[in-house]
């Protein structure tokens, strides 16, 4: 991640035992290292919580899909229920028209 080598962490650690001195060393190492602890800890919760977020909002994004797709359906069947009357009400006028004028071209005179 940071791409430290060994020489740089030898020189860190030369440079500590120089500040601080033999004797505070182990405890401040220890102290840094429980800090480190910490951090990862928070940032490894924060992104878990980041992370059901995301997926909540995945569910909810599906769930309001399905909702939309539901009242389509919905939507079309009460279309198709609308228009299968008017269709049929459209073949009686149709087969009344074609009856009447087949019984008027029975009436009249033939040659």
């Amino acid at each position: 991640m940071f791409d430290i080598g060994f020489t740089e962490l030898l020189l860190v650690g030369i440079v500590a035992l120089v500040v601080l001195g033999p004797d505070r060393l182990p405890g401040a190492v220890r102290t840094a290292g429980l800090w480190i602890g910490r951090i990862k800890r928070s940032f490894s919760s924060i992104k878990a919580e980041v992370e059901r977020e995301i997926g909540a909002d995945e569910i909810r994004r599906q769930l309001h899909n399905e909702q939309i797709l539901d009242l389509e359906r919905e939507m079309n069947a009460a279309k198709q229920a609308l228009n299968s009357p008017l269709s049929s009400l459209t073949e009686t006028a149709t087969t009344a028209a074609t009856a009447t004028e087949t019984s008027s071209q029975d009436k009249s005179p033939q040659p």
